[in-house]
């Protein structure tokens, strides 16, 4: 089973490369962030077409999340748990139930937290402080269990092409760093470092400065892996290629293979 993450920067603007990619790589399932777009503007025929079920929890202009699927989706779950007021639309679950068992994938926009010294940054340690939580809880399920998404987390120095650049950003701040080791000491796998130690492993190009050009980059969308999914962990890549095409996003797809059981 392939499984897929992407920060799309709005499916409007990116459904013909959406589209394409799929047809290309052949995901089974693909986490999308920053739809941009409302549950009752999103482009479902054009997805169902390709053959996949649709998940989704969008909002005009900004955030929004989906999960695409080849197999029935099941046990859909909207909004991260633990603050009832916030109605950012950056969180999505869903059982994905494939002929050999199941697989519980969650779709995650964590805030970007800039700048810093504005409210921005404490939702976004609060909100890491929530999905911790999350996760606590699921993992007791001993699921096959895959969090996926953007989570504006660099993890580590070799994660991002100049450290010193970024020092003072949300992104990189020692706080959020500690977070997001936190989760991973939980029990979960990240999946790009579970498979290549290399430097320049990034997923994310800014439009500005030509930081694409000069792959002045960062590594911020992950997929974290419970220990039965970890087990099952057969492949992961980073398709950078997709940066290039025409009207990109400022991200790109992140993916990896796990073998499931047969029917």
């Amino acid at each position: 089973m392939r499984i897929a993450t992407w920060n799309v920067n709005s499916i409007r603007q990116r459904l013909e490369n959406l589209c394409a990619w799929a047809k290309e790589r052949q995901p089974d399932v693909v986490c999308l962030q920053e739809t941009k777009i409302t549950d009752d503007a999103f482009p479902r025929g054009e997805l169902e077409s390709l053959g996949y079920n649709l998940a989704v929890h969008g909002q005009k202009t900004f955030n929004g999340v989906a999960i695409l699927s080849k197999f029935p989706l099941e046990d859909v779950t909207i909004g991260l748990p633990g603050d009832p007021s916030d109605d950012h639309a950056r969180f999505i679950e869903a059982v994905v139930v494939h002929p050999g068992g199941a697989v519980r994938v969650a779709s995650i926009y964590l805030p970007n937290g800039n700048p810093v010294a504005s409210e921005k940054y404490p939702y976004k340690m609060n909100w890491m402080d929530r999905l911790y939580d999350y996760a606590s809880e699921r993992l007791k399920l001993e699921e096959d269990l895959i969090l996926a998404g953007d989570y504006n987390v660099i993890p580590a120095p070799e994660d991002v092409h100049n450290p010193a650049a970024w020092a003072e950003d949300a992104l990189f701040r020692p706080p959020t760093r500690e977070k997001f080791r936190a989760l991973t000491h939980l029990g979960l796998t990240d999946a790009i470092r579970a498979t290549s130690d290399a430097e320049g492993l990034y997923t994310f190009w800014d439009y500005q400065a030509g930081a694409w050009q000069k792959n002045w980059g960062i590594r911020i969308d992950h997929l974290l892996l419970s220990p039965r999914a970890a087990d099952r962990l057969t492949a992961a890549g980073i398709d950078k290629h997709v940066r290039n095409w025409e009207k990109p996003s400022d991200h790109v797809p992140v993916w990896i293979d796990l073998k499931v059981d047969a029917a």
